[in-house]
């Protein structure tokens, strides 16, 4: 089983936390063993992503303006 997390900016201390509960969760509701998930955390540089048609800095911003006006 290959589990991925995309997470912008985590400690390593939440990295390990997020391995171990993911790894948790899987063992309790699947019924896997704990050397069975391979869990990887994906750092994709702000610059990387995009949403709404956007890069995700630009998408932001525009969600911000929406908020202040």
């Amino acid at each position: 089983m290959f589990i991925k997390i995309t997470r912008e900016g985590a400690t390593g201390a939440q990295k390990a936390e997020l391995v171990g509960g993911v790894t948790g969760l899987l063992v309790r509701v699947l019924d896997k063993s704990s050397a069975t998930p391979f869990v990887v955390i994906n750092e994709v540089a702000m610059e990387g992503r995009g949403v709404g048609g956007l890069p995700v800095a630009e998408y932001r911003a525009k969600l911000r303006a929406g908020h202040e006006g």
